[in-house]
């Protein structure tokens, strides 16, 4: 991957411009707004789940259907904790509580951005702040490409 800093319509992706993506789309999933989407993930973004959640997500119009059906059937709504931007990487972490009232539920978690050329989020990786499962050999996201990324397999 290129980490020039470089990109975003040939201004310079700085941390703040990677922090208003973030939140941007922090909000588009608040308001499932595919235009607010559009504005902040590339057209071919990829959203990695933790295993069991029937990921990833690929594509913008799905990654809209999925958070608005949670939206829809669990009055989900999230809120930004904190941000996390390293330009020369063009890669942010956001630390998120998530709200679910219709389940009692209350989830906090982190995801890593991936920002393209264009300054557009390419990829989500999110990682839940929970207990490890221990009935499974390896606890890690579903159809992530760990080893051709370099990550210790």
């Amino acid at each position: 991957m290129d980490t020039d800093a470089t990109g975003n319509g040939g201004r310079a992706l700085d941390r703040a411009a990677m922090e208003a993506a973030v939140r941007l789309y922090f909000e588009a999933c608040n308001k499932v707004d595919r235009d607010l989407f559009a504005q902040c993930l590339s057209e071919q973004v990829v959203h990695y789940l933790a295993t069991g959640m029937a990921g990833p997500i690929e594509g913008i119009d799905p990654v809209v259907e999925r958070w608005g059906a949670d939206v829809r059937a669990n009055d989900s709504h999230w809120a930004v904790d904190a941000v996390y931007a390293d330009e020369h990487r063009r890669t942010a972490l956001c630390e998120w509580t998530a709200f679910k009232p219709r389940l009692g539920k209350v989830l906090r978690g982190a995801e890593v951005y991936r920002f393209d050329d264009a300054g557009l989020i390419d990829e989500v990786r999110i990682y839940y702040a929970s207990r490890r499962d221990d009935t499974v050999a390896v606890n890690e996201l579903e159809g992530f490409p760990y080893a051709d990324r370099g990550f210790a397999t």
